[in-house]
């Protein structure tokens, strides 16, 4: 099978001659770390280096047009305070954090990009602008032939409807806005589906996409940050609008959903908006059999194997590949760590991991 075709019939639960292998990635510290216990020296990019080390499946390509802010806010240190640094990050808000070189930390927010009308109007005139040249690629004619045959998955950023805005807002300014200010959310929300639609249309019957990628990151250990009543209400109509257009145009059949924490108040709502797949299944506060066992073959999930048994060791790991097993031979699973991999995983338990893995989901080693 292409690559194509093993992914398009996992999320299908069709046969499939092996599950498509891929991973998530892990924190830049482990990463170092790693290179002190005897990973090759490479990459220490959290993205990059387990894919260039242990060579997974390709994600497949994508369509060059860009729906984020453009320009982009600089990352840049503002201001150096002893163990700490006072950073300005990719999306406009200043923060101060541990100096990388120390460890991971949470970011402490002293600013964000919005916090008034007036930043979002600025932020969305200068940064949001359809005209800004450059969203749409000058190979986009050629993208949209090449998706026609391709042998590997077509994806397609969709952006997020509440992840983007909770970036440059922040959590607590936002939620107080939809409680205060429904309205300018709502505009805000519409604002960007009306964008990514307009640059979208370009798209219409001339290209095939495999899968829309959207990023929430919107709820916590207990559930949605938001009232599922009002998401319902306002966000779940302007998924359709997106999902909709491009099942119509681009033949596009699935919609992959990047969302940590407990989701299982959201998937239905998800799925009435059009997205299908959920991502990264993270099994500290998301079930996977509860999410197989409520909408079966509707809902594909690819994650969903809990990063902890990679800190406890092989036993932990064999026992979380055991308990996923019933999941994999059911089909519409693509396992690999419910996250990031943390500092506190050995090169040598990440190792046993991936030859593990390569085992449960049957792909030879090179």
């Amino acid at each position: 099978m292409t690559q194509r075709e093993r992914l398009l019939a996992t999320y299908r639960f069709q046969p499939v001659d092996r599950v498509p292998d891929f991973e998530f990635g892990a924190w830049e510290q482990t990463i170092t770390r790693w290179h002190s216990e005897g990973m090759p020296q490479g990459s220490n990019n959290m993205w990059v280096a387990i894919d260039e080390y242990f060579k997974p499946d390709s994600g497949g390509g994508g369509i060059g047009i860009n729906i984020g802010l453009k320009p982009g806010f600089e990352h840049k240190v503002l201001e150096e305070k002893g163990d700490h640094i006072i950073v300005q990050d990719g999306d406009g808000a200043t923060a101060e954090m541990l100096r990388p070189e120390l460890g991971a930390s949470i970011p402490h927010y002293l600013r964000h990009a919005i916090e008034t009308r007036a930043d979002w109007e600025k932020l969305r005139d200068e940064r949001l602008n359809l005209a800004t040249p450059g969203r749409i690629s000058e190979k986009l004619e050629e993208d949209c032939r090449l998706s026609l045959e391709a042998d590997y998955p077509i994806g397609l950023s969709c952006g997020s409807v509440y992840g983007w805005l909770r970036n440059w807002m922040g959590v607590e300014n936002l939620s107080i806005a939809i409680m205060e200010q429904p309205a300018w959310v709502l505009e805000m929300m519409s604002y960007l589906t009306n964008m990514r639609l307009k640059l979208f249309e370009g798209l219409a019957g001339k290209c095939r996409i495999d899968q829309g990628w959207w990023w929430e990151d919107m709820c916590f250990n207990k559930g949605p940050l938001v009232s599922p009543r009002w998401f319902a209400e306002n966000m779940v109509p302007l998924y359709k609008r997106i999902t909709d257009f491009l099942r119509r145009e681009c033949g596009c059949e699935f919609h992959i959903l990047d969302c940590d924490g407990n989701i299982h108040q959201l998937v239905p709502l998800w799925l009435e908006g059009g997205i299908n797949v959920m991502f990264p299944v993270e099994v500290a506060h998301t079930d996977p059999y509860r999410i197989r066992a409520e909408f079966g073959r509707r809902v594909p999930m690819r994650g969903a194997f809990d990063k902890r048994a990679l800190i406890e060791g092989k036993a932990a790991i064999d026992r979380e590949f055991e308990h996923l097993r019933p999941l994999l031979e059911g089909g519409g699973l693509i396992p690999h760590t419910d996250h990031l991999v943390p500092p506190d995983v050995s090169w040598e338990n990440y190792c046993y991991y991936r030859q593990k893995k390569l085992e449960f989901i049957g792909k030879k080693a090179d």
